[in-house]
C-alpha cells in the first residue's frame, strides 16, 4: 500500500466511511465549508482507533472513531476524548481542538469526533525523507519530548474537564487491578509468567506522587514536530488521558522507548525498530533523568512503573490480539501480537526482578 505523505495512506479495505452521510453532517454541522467532493483517507499508523484525513478543497480535518468490532466496556470512548480535548486545548497548546462530537452510529458506523489538522512532522520508524540523521538531532527531538511531558504534568487539572471525570485517589491500585483484570477478559494463550507478574506487582505498588493530568499513551508517533524540530505542534490519542499518577505516564512512555540493545522482539515488536534506537536518542535512563531534574520529582521507583508499563502494554496487543483471533479484525499486522505479547510479559517479569 503506497503512502502518500507523512504517515498518510489510502483508506485500508473494510474501514471505510460512508462518503455521503458523511458529507451531509460536515455541511450541517461545521460553518464554512467550501464547495467540493469530500477526500477521505487514513492515518496507517494506528493499531487502535481508525484516524481519517478529511479534506474538501482547501478544507481540512480529522475524523477519530473506535476500531471495527466489538470493544471493551469504558474504552475507545469518543465523547470522553472530545470533552478532554475540549478543555485541554485551551490551557495546553499541543492538544488540538476539536470540532464536533456525534453518538449518532448511522453515519460512520459508530460514535465520532471532528478535529483539527495539525500539520508537521510525525516520526515512527524512519526520519523524514531528506533528514539526515544525526547525535544532535536524536538528541534534540528527546529532549523536546522530555519537556513536552513534563509542561503537560505541570498543568492544573482542576482548569481542564478532567477535574470532573477522574478520580486520582487509589489510581494505581486501580491501575493494576483493572489491566490485570482486561488481560484475564482477553486471555487467548496460558503464559506461565503472567500469575508471578501479576503478584509481584499487586505487593509493590508505590506511594504516588501529587495527581496531574496524564496522557497515558506519549509517545513519539502521537506526537507532531515542526519541520526544523525546534517544538513539538500537536499530541494525539488522548483517548487514555485522565488525572493520575505522572510517574505511570513516564513509565508508559519508557514502554514505548526503544533502545538499540533491547530484545529483538521489542524492538520489532509493531514492526521495524523507531528511530529512538538511532545514536543521540536518550536512552530510557537519560530521559528518566532529565524528567526528573525538569519536574522536580522522585523516579526512584521507576522500576515498578516501567514493570507495569510493559504488562500494560502487552495488556493493549493482548486485547488487539484477542479481536484478530476472533476475526473481529483482518488486519495482518496483528497475526504476530500472539508472540509480541508473550514477549512484553517476560520482560516485564524480568525488569520487575532486576530491579
Amino acid at each position: 500500500m503506497a503512502k502518500l505523505e507523512n504517515g498518510v495512506i489510502p483508506v485500508r479495505p473494510g474501514e471505510e466511511l460512508n462518503r455521503v452521510k458523511l458529507l451531509d453532517f460536515l455541511r450541517l454541522h461545521i460553518d464554512g465549508l467550501p464547495e467540493g467532493e469530500l477526500e477521505i483517507r487514513q492515518f496507517g499508523a494506528g493499531h487502535s482507533n481508525l484516524t481519517y484525513d478529511l479534506s474538501i478543497g482547501n478544507w481540512e480535518a480529522v475524523l477519530r472513531r473506535p476500531p471495527l468490532g466489538p470493544v471493551a466496556p469504558k474504552a475507545h470512548d469518543m465523547e470522553r476524548e472530545f470533552r478532554i480535548l475540549s478543555s485541554l486545548n485551551e490551557v495546553f497548546p499541543a492538544a488540538p481542538k476539536p470540532y464536533v462530537f456525534s453518538d449518532d452510529e448511522a453515519i460512520v458506523g459508530s460514535p465520532f469526533f471532528i478535529m483539527e489538522r495539525r500539520h508537521g512532522q510525525v516520526i515512527d520508524t524512519e526520519l523524514p525523507k531528506g533528514t539526515e540523521p544525526s547525535e544532535e538531532l536524536g538528541e534534540k527531538i528527546s529532549e523536546l519530548m522530555v519537556d513536552t511531558l513534563v509542561d503537560l504534568h505541570a498543568v492544573d487539572y482542576t482548569k481542564t474537564a478532567l477535574a470532573e471525570l477522574a478520580k486520582p485517589d487509589g489510581f494505581m491500585d486501580r491501575q493494576v487491578s483493572g489491566w490485570i483484570g482486561r488481560y484475564e477478559q482477553s486471555k487467548t494463550d496460558d503464559i506461565p509468567e503472567v500469575s508471578a507478574l501479576a503478584e509481584w506487582m499487586q505487593t509493590h505498588i508505590p506511594q504516588s506522587p501529587a495527581p496531574t493530568v496524564i496522557h497515558y499513551d506519549f509517545k513519539l508517533n502521537n506526537a507532531m514536530f515542526s519541520d526544523d524540530f525546534t517544538k513539538i505542534t500537536g499530541l494525539f490519542d488522548w483517548e487514555m488521558a485522565t488525572v493520575g499518577d505522572p510517574l505511570a505516564d513516564l513509565g508508559a512512555a519508557m514502554g514505548y522507548w526503544i533502545e538499540q540493545d533491547d530484545p529483538e522482539l521489542l524492538k520489532k515488536g509493531f514492526g521495524k525498530a523507531p528511530v529512538t534506537v538511532l545514536p543521540g536518542f536518550y536512552t530510557r535512563q537519560e530521559f528518566i533523568r532529565r524528567y526528573a531534574e525538569k519536574s522536580g520529582r522522585d523516579v526512584s521507583a521507576m522500576h515498578f512503573y516501567l514493570t507495569f508499563a510493559y504488562f500494560k502494554l502487552a495488556v493493549i496487543c493482548q486485547q488487539i490480539y484477542y479481536r484478530y483471533r476472533n476475526e473481529q479484525t483482518k488486519d495482518p499486522r496483528f497475526a504476530h501480537f500472539g508472540d509480541f505479547v508473550k514477549s512484553l510479559i517476560q520482560h516485564a517479569l524480568a525488569t520487575a526482578k532486576n530491579s
